[in-house]
């Protein structure tokens, strides 16, 4: 009797297994849901797609930032398969899909620490929180504390860069109309150097965008200059 309740047992765990295996595989395939937007919490939309409405997991900034009430939406998603729960986590953007999944690989921050976190700051802003080190910004987030802050930090610092951020695109222009390019290493460089004394990503861009003769300068150089230019 006692070995039967015990083969029952591990049947049953393995049949629930079994389908929570089936559900990540019908399910991980969702890649966005695009839809009406019937209902908006701080961090809940539901999204009505074809009759049927998704329950979406969102941070607060993607809350603030959704169009309005019976307006169009498409919101790229993280499913997230346990064996109480199915979750799907949404982005307005592939950028913060993308910060969200690697933030999630940190040892004790799971999808509700990871949304807390891009609710305080956008996926750009905590890429350069990381090259810069700055543990200050990122425990502003509800529920992380300053060590798992220099955990985010230690474990994704060499997962990202500054060419995963808008600055390496055309993320702002000049009063003249110009593209900030950021297009050389040592641009680069010194770009990521000017964040690490606290200067901001715009302020800084705008600063070694206004450098000339900069193509033959080494990123000591341009740094150098680029302070001139910031007083």
């Amino acid at each position: 009797m006692f070995e039967h309740d015990i083969m029952s047992a591990k049947e049953n765990q393995a049949t629930r297994s079994g389908i929570i295996k089936q559900l990540w595989e019908d399910f991980s395939m969702i890649a966005y849901v695009n839809g009406i937007i019937d209902e908006i919490t701080e961090d809940n939309a539901v999204i009505d797609v074809n009759g049927i409405g998704y329950n979406v997991k969102i941070s607060a900034d993607t809350a603030s930032r959704l169009p309005g009430m019976g307006e169009p939406v498409k919101l790229y998603t993280y499913t997230c398969v346990r064996e109480d729960a199915f979750q799907l986590y949404g982005f307005l953007t592939r950028n913060d899909l993308e910060i969200f999944k690697k933030l999630i690989t940190v040892n004790g921050i799971g999808p509700k620490g990871g949304l807390a976190i891009l609710s305080v700051m956008d996926a750009d802003d905590l890429r350069f929180a990381i090259m810069s080190g700055d543990a200050k910004a990122i425990s502003k987030a509800p529920g992380i504390g300053a060590k798992t802050a220099q955990r985010v930090i230690l474990d994704l610092k060499d997962k990202i860069s500054i060419d995963d951020t808008l600055i390496n695109r055309e993320i702002e222009t000049t009063a003249t109309g110009n593209p900030l390019k950021i297009d050389t290493p040592q641009k680069k460089e010194a770009i990521e150097a000017l964040m690490s004394l606290g200067y901001g990503q715009a302020e800084s861009a705008k600063a070694v965008n206004a450098i000339e003769d900069i193509e033959n300068m080494d990123s000591g150089a341009i740094l150098k200059a680029a302070l001139k230019k910031m007083f």
